[in-house]
C-alpha cells in the first residue's frame, strides 16, 4: 500500500492543476496511526473557495488507496505564504505561463499588509522580460493579477505575493 504522505502529496490544486498541494505548499501534514489518516492544510487565504475541492479531492485520493478513516483539519496559523511554493512548484507555475512570486512581504506578526499602490517588475514567464504591466489586479482567481508583456506582446498571470 503507497504511504497516506504519498497520496496525499499527489493531490493536484483544482485551481492550477499543475501544481500539488504539497508544491503550493498547502499540504502541512499527514499522520497515520493505527488505520487513522489525518491530513493538515492551510488555504491559501481565508476565503479560498476551492477549500472544500481540495478536502474532497484528498478525501477521495486517500480512500481510492485504501485508507478509509482520514480526517481533513484546516489550521490557519501561521497563515499561509506564497514563500511556502517549493522550487518546482515555482518552475511548473512559469512553464505554464504564470509568473511566479517574488519575496512575500515580511511582517513581525498581525495582519498581511496589502499594498495598493504600484507593484513590482514582474518577469514574464514567455520571454523573461521586466518589461510587463499590470492589466488587472485580478485574474482568473483573486490570488493572481493578469499582465502584459510590452516586449513579446504576450498576455499572463502572476501568482502574487502574499
Amino acid at each position: 500500500m503507497v504511504s497516506a504522505r504519498a497520496v496525499a502529496e499527489a493531490v493536484t490544486d483544482p485551481e492550477l492543476p499543475m501544481l500539488t498541494l504539497a508544491e503550493l505548499g498547502v499540504l502541512r501534514d499527514v499522520t497515520e496511526e493505527s488505520g487513522r489518516v489525518e491530513v493538515t492544510i492551510t488555504p491559501t487565504y481565508t476565503g479560498c473557495p476551492a477549500l472544500d475541492t481540495m478536502r474532497a479531492d484528498l478525501r477521495k485520493s486517500l480512500a481510492d488507496a485504501g485508507y478509509g478513516d482520514v480526517e481533513i483539519r484546516t489550521v490557519l496559523d501561521p497563515p499561509w505564504t506564497s514563500d511556502w511554493i517549493s522550487d518546482s512548484g515555482r518552475r511548473k507555475l512559469r512553464e505554464a505561463g504564470i509568473a511566479p512570486p517574488g519575496p512575500a512581504p515580511r511582517r513581525a506578526s498581525g495582519p498581511i499588509p496589502l499594498a495598493l499602490g504600484p507593484t513590482r517588475r514582474v518577469r514574464c514567464p514567455h520571454c523573461g522580460s521586466a518589461d510587463t504591466a499590470e492589466v488587472s489586479r485580478f485574474g482568473a482567481t483573486a490570488c493572481k493579477s493578469l499582465r502584459r508583456c510590452e516586449s513579446c506582446r504576450e498576455p499572463f498571470e502572476h501568482f502574487k505575493e502574499i
